[in-house]
């Protein structure tokens, strides 16, 4: 893989940082703002809204830009908003800097999802996903813990400072790794706008973008509010927090690596085997969750097969958008972010009812019910051949 490539995904593990990071500081936040963990939960919805949003969009504005002026913008606007959310005592105002570090989230990796194709053969668009993706993953074995220790020892806007550093090496690797040149609407082998956007008709498009959202909001549901279940459930101190974070991280680079290898030429089997897996273990931790060894086993096999589930679905997404090559990436972003943006919401709506702090393990385990449901009763688009007609 090329080097551009690992210099992306170090922006990304900085996002990533930021996007997963509040699932350890939830309460914390709460508390100091004055509002319930619930409404707190509201953040991640928040962000994953603006990058739902903001991906079609400014991938759209930016498509005729320098994809490094683009990169080096988007990631800087990222370590203004974190700056100004470590200094705010609102929460309307932290929740505003949220939206537009996700605006700038978005911008930045529809760009660099269709950068990061474009540095690789046709045929491996999957390993090169695999790459960006371990900087998400990586973010949830290291920042995401390390977020978590820095607003235990130090409080939560110790965390929002660490992200906005964390931007600046990686805006130099952009700046001295990232080709300068532009892609121009009209040019050789680049549709207009309106001919990438028809490509969202391709049923095979649609139901990738559809799986890979049902499947992400899964994985947010019970992501988000892993503390609680940690803390109040398994009765473990708040020093495990970061403990499940790593082991929940650790299991999605194993899984993301693992189906980065997988899901250019054999997703059916992924999907096949990863699928029912995935569906049978959310409602097993949530039974099992008040054991601590059961907990920590099944955090880390969650996070292996929510990721290598949800990154061959994206991967998909990518080679169903081929006739796309400027807008590819936003629709991945964009079905990832769906995804984010509806898991947090249902699970919050579940903590009030009689399955408490379980509630979001519930819920996600009906929502990989329904995906599989769906890619059940379309099996054969599914399953149908990466090639220009099947991906149409």
């Amino acid at each position: 893989m090329p080097l551009p490539l690992y210099l992306l995904a170090m922006a990304v593990f900085a996002m990533g940082t930021s996007e997963f990071m509040l699932a350890g500081l939830l309460p914390d936040i709460a508390s100091d703002l004055d509002v319930t963990v619930a409404t707190a939960g509201g953040l991640t919805s928040a962000f994953a809204i603006g990058m739902m949003v903001g991906a079609p969009l400014v991938a759209a504005l930016a498509r005729n830009w320098s994809r490094r002026s683009s990169l080096l913008g988007f990631i800087l606007v990222f370590a203004a908003a974190h700056v100004v959310g470590a200094v705010t005592t609102s929460f309307p105002v932290l929740f505003a800097t949220r939206a537009v570090a996700a605006l700038a989230n978005a911008g930045f990796l529809a760009v660099a999802l269709t950068a990061g194709a474009a540095l690789v053969p046709p045929d491996r668009k999957g390993r090169a996903l695999a790459v960006l993706l371990s900087g998400t993953t990586a973010a949830t074995i290291a920042g995401v813990p390390g977020g978590s220790v820095l607003g235990t020892l130090l409080g939560w806007r110790a965390a929002f400072w660490a992200v906005a550093a964390l931007c600046l090496p990686a805006a130099l690797g952009i700046l001295k790794g990232i080709p300068a040149g532009r892609v121009k609407e009209g040019t050789k082998g680049v549709p207009t706008l309106r001919a990438e956007l028809a490509r969202l008709t391709g049923r095979r498009l649609v139901l990738a973008m559809v799986l890979a959202a049902l499947v992400n909001a899964a994985t947010f549901a019970s992501f988000t509010f892993l503390a609680p279940v940690v803390t109040g459930t398994a009765g473990l101190g708040e020093w495990w927090i970061p403990v499940v974070l790593v082991l929940f991280g650790a299991g999605s680079f194993v899984g993301v690596t693992a189906a980065g290898r997988l899901s250019d030429g054999r997703p059916g089997p992924v999907i096949a085997v990863g699928g029912p897996l995935l569906l049978l273990g959310w409602p097993a931790l949530a039974v099992l969750a008040d054991g601590p060894v059961a907990l920590l086993t099944l955090v880390f096999v969650q996070g292996a097969l929510s990721f290598a589930l949800g990154g061959t679905l994206i991967t998909q997404v990518l080679y169903a958008a081929a006739g796309a090559p400027t807008m590819a990436g936003s629709y991945a972003t964009a079905a990832l972010n769906v995804g984010a943006a509806i898991g947090p919401l249902i699970a919050a709506s579940t903590l009030g009812t009689g399955f408490g702090n379980l509630g979001p393990l519930w819920a996600s385990g009906l929502l990989v019910a329904i995906a599989l449901l769906i890619a059940f009763r379309f099996r054969t688009v599914v399953a149908a051949r990466r090639s220009t007609e099947a991906l149409g």
